[in-house]
């Protein structure tokens, strides 16, 4: 079954960090991603750009409304992604444990729906 580890990371925490530290957490992101990729479970992965490049599109009543920014006000933001597949759920909860993210906010774990 293939499984989505979402980033929600808490982008003030990471900015307070210095600037060593924070080059050491982004290797641990980068180490985390091997480690997977090694493992032969990775399936995909992206990094996102800051929330402040994100637009917000909503349709309502036939008019379309663009909002700057992320689709809420959060203290966290969606951050990345990893697409693993797994035998089963406690497998994909050790690895979302093992991510930097849930050091610096949380990793939302879902199974992605079969189509077709």
């Amino acid at each position: 079954m293939r499984y989505i580890l979402m980033s929600h990371v808490d982008e003030s925490a990471l900015a307070g960090l210095a600037p060593e530290e924070f080059q050491a957490t982004m290797g641990r992101f980068v180490a985390f991603t091997q480690a997977l990729a090694e493992s032969g479970v990775l399936r995909g992965a992206e990094q996102l750009q800051s929330p402040d490049t994100a637009t917000t599109v909503r349709s309502r009543q036939g008019e379309v409304l663009l909002t700057d920014g992320p689709y809420a006000e959060l203290s966290e933001s969606f951050g990345g992604f990893w697409i693993v597949e797994a035998t089963d759920l406690d497998t994909v909860l050790k690895y979302a444990a093992d991510c930097p993210a849930a050091d610096f906010g949380s990793v939302e774990v879902r199974s992605l729906a079969e189509l077709g």
